[in-house]
């Protein structure tokens, strides 16, 4: 059957070191939708149709080339399977131009966040603390989640296992440890069996697209998103800021700057600096330190 040699697909990935999250999802779903057609092996048709369901273009694109690639493999081993054509959704989309928050839209969001309901649940407290590390620390919103209470140390926070199978220690500025430790300590009156550094109502572990879903709520709320189906500041953004930031508060000089730019990367758990280099975002007073630095090494010139 096609879903078992997904499978094997799929495990080949894992034992090699990849994640292969996104990809498994999708060929799991491909597995079935042709499955249900009767077939065994890839049909270039089933997966353009398969493909074409996504919600956009890039999706699309991006579906078409996870079946793509699982498609060369299975043909080299057997030729009955089909390998969809290329393009059929356009290129794959640029990469989406990041959301730099300003100081005043991350404390409007957190003071949005404190009001969520229901009063006296630990569901505002733990949306509030949650975003706000976020914004304090540059995690991805899948390392805050999976956060667990042992790993939050006297040393920082141990995030374990994540993205780039790295794991790395986040220091913590003392703000952010005490408001960190403000939450546990309301958490604790909620605790149930799970050890997860932040609940659901349900006293569990949370869900990926429920936490979207209520940040979406939060940033429409607060005027600063332009409403259902059009593109606006998204979680994952608050990580850029946390890069961006970082950098302005460097020194001007190139070998500070150099130094930050790598001791950055490792906090940030990225696996080659110039992943690093994409998070950095052109603001003004980083245009206006440019532009400084610039004006210096003209003038040194000169002489």
């Amino acid at each position: 059957m096609l879903s078992t040699i997904v499978e094997c697909h799929i495990a080949l990935h894992h034992a090699t070191g990849y994640l292969y999250r996104k990809q498994s999802i999708l060929l799991r779903d491909y597995a079935r939708f042709a499955e249900a057609k009767g077939e065994d092996v890839v049909r270039a048709t089933t997966a353009l149709e398969w493909a074409g369901r996504g919600p956009s273009a890039g999706t699309r694109h991006g579906r078409l080339e996870v079946i793509r690639r699982f498609a060369r493999l299975m043909h080299a081993e057997e030729s009955r399977h089909e390998v969809p054509p290329a393009g059929v959704f356009g290129k794959q989309a640029p990469r989406r131009t990041p959301y730099i928050y300003t100081p005043q839209e991350i404390r409007t969001l957190l003071k949005a966040a404190s009001a969520l309901g229901p009063r006296g649940a630990l569901r505002p407290k733990m949306y509030a603390t949650m975003l706000g590390l976020i914004a304090a620390t540059g995690l991805r919103i899948s390392e805050a989640i999976g956060l667990r209470l042992d790993d939050v140390t006297t040393a920082g926070l141990v995030i374990r296992q994540t993205k780039f199978r790295k794991s790395r220690l986040v220091p913590l500025h003392p703000t952010t440890r005490r408001a960190l430790a403000s939450y546990l300590a309301v958490r604790a009156r909620f605790a149930g069996t799970d050890d997860a550094v932040f609940l659901s109502e349900r006293g569990a572990g949370l869900r990926y697209s429920t936490v979207i879903s209520t940040f979406l709520a939060l940033v429409r709320s607060i005027g600063i998103h332009p409403g259902a189906g059009q593109r606006g500041p998204r979680i994952h953004d608050l990580r850029h800021t946390f890069a961006v930031r970082s950098l302005e508060q460097c020194a001007s000089n190139g070998e500070a700057v150099a130094r930050h730019m790598l001791a950055l990367s490792t906090y940030l758990g990225h696996a080659h600096l110039f992943d690093t280099y994409w998070y950095l975002q052109a603001t003004p007073r980083l245009l206006a330190d440019v532009a400084a630095r610039s004006e210096s090494l003209a003038l040194r010139d000169a002489r």
